[in-house]
Parts: structure tokens; C-alpha cells; sequence
């Protein structure tokens, strides 16, 4: 029995890079039977490019400004990408909404991290929006990219209570842990065939898993 081949994984970032990090070090630790064979950033100070460098990735910059228009970019993105010929695109803090031109040429094959127990708060100022709610929980959900801002199959999600007197930080520094806990998990399952999207639906060894994804409540 030979052993299964590395999947070859590119991580698109703006900003810090702090799960793209915690990704990275996931593999090169043999945690996840991958390589990040590369880092793209839409920003050129986006502070993940030389977190990267730092560990021995290979970066690259794809600036979006310029372009006539969102899939004009997104077809010399996946152009960038391609190149890397990866088995798994990451979203890691990348903050572009992506056309059907991205999300098409990785379909099945692009994940990402989102701060809430989706379906709720889609989109941009999640803790904020949980506070003024008045939610007793919040979380945050990894799930497949579809052409669907936020909208894709969820895969794993983790609950964090909500406080008397919490700030947007508190929330914030509680999420992250989790962040760091559940988004190698789910990589890891990619990398060992364990995870696919099979018509439209998330499948965890051979099983569809419901609307909040695997271990929910309901």
C-alpha cells in the first residue's frame, strides 16, 4: 500500500495571515498531508506576505485595483492560481467577493472561514451584529465556496458563548481560538479524501452532513 500523494494547497490572504500561518505550520508539521505551495494577496502590505516568506512559501501579489471589473480580475487571479496547479484553494481572510469566475474554475475545491454560525450574519461586522442582537452565542463556520456570498455547504462549525458586557474584542479573541482549532480539522479532512461536495452538499466519509454541518445539535 503506497502512500497518499501530498495535496498541493494556495492560500489567498489581505491581511495578517494568522490562520494562513496556522495552516502552514499545520503541514509543515505533517498535521495535514498537504503543502502550501503558495500565499496570494490582493494587498501588497498585506502583513501575511512576509509571515509567509518567513516560512518558506512562495508569495505573490495580485493586486485588484485597475481591473474594469470584478471577473476581470478574478480571471488573472485564477490565472495566478492555476499555476500553482493546487488541489485545495483556502480562503484565509481574503476579503473580495468572488465572481462565478473564480468560484467556477475551484469548484468543489475552495474552502473558507467565516465569524458566525451561518446562515446568520453573512457578510462583513459579525460580532457587532451579534452583540446588538443580543445573542447569548456566536461562533464561527468553515464551509465550501459557492458562487453564493457566505452561502456555501458548511462544514464544521464551533459555538462560543456571549457574555454580559462583552466587547467586539472579547468576541472576537474567542472566535479566533476556535478559528485556529476547527479550520485545520476541516483541511485535514480535504487532504485525506475524507471531505468532498457532492451535488451542491457537503460529505464527510461517504455522509451528507445537515445545514450547520458536522456535530451540529440538530
Amino acid at each position: 500500500m503506497t502512500a497518499q500523494q501530498k495535496k498541493r494547497i494556495v492560500i489567498l490572504i489581505s491581511g495578517s495571515g494568522s490562520n494562513m500561518v496556522n495552516l502552514v505550520e499545520h503541514c509543515q508539521a505533517v498535521k495535514i498531508n498537504a503543502d502550501v505551495v503558495a500565499v496570494i494577496a490582493n494587498k501588497a502590505d498585506a502583513a501575511g506576505l512576509a509571515k509567509a516568506e518567513k516560512l518558506g512559501v512562495a508569495t505573490e501579489c495580485v493586486p485588484h485595483q485597475g481591473y474594469e471589473s470584478r471577473e476581470a480580475y478574478d480571471h488573472v487571479l485564477v490565472e495566478r492560481v492555476q499555476s500553482y496547479q493546487p488541489d485545495l484553494v483556502i480562503l484565509a481572510g481574503f476579503m473580495r467577493i468572488l465572481t462565478p469566475v473564480f468560484v467556477s474554475a475551484f469548484a468543489d475545491r475552495t474552502l473558507n472561514i467565516h465569524p458566525s454560525l451561518l446562515p446568520k450574519y453573512k457578510g462583513m461586522h459579525t460580532h457587532q451584529r451579534a452583540l446588538d442582537a443580543g445573542d447569548e452565542e456566536h461562533g464561527v463556520s468553515v464551509h465550501f465556496v459557492t458562487e453564493e456570498l457566505d452561502g456555501g455547504p458548511v462544514i464544521l462549525q464551533a459555538k462560543v458563548p456571549i457574555f454580559a458586557g462583552d466587547e467586539v474584542e472579547d468576541l472576537q479573541e474567542r472566535v479566533h481560538e476556535q478559528e485556529f482549532r476547527i479550520y485545520p480539522l476541516v483541511v485535514r479532512w480535504f487532504c485525506s479524501d475524507r471531505l468532498r461536495l457532492i451535488d451542491g452538499k457537503a460529505h464527510l466519509d461517504g455522509a451528507g452532513l445537515g445545514p450547520h454541518g458536522y456535530a451540529s445539535d440538530e
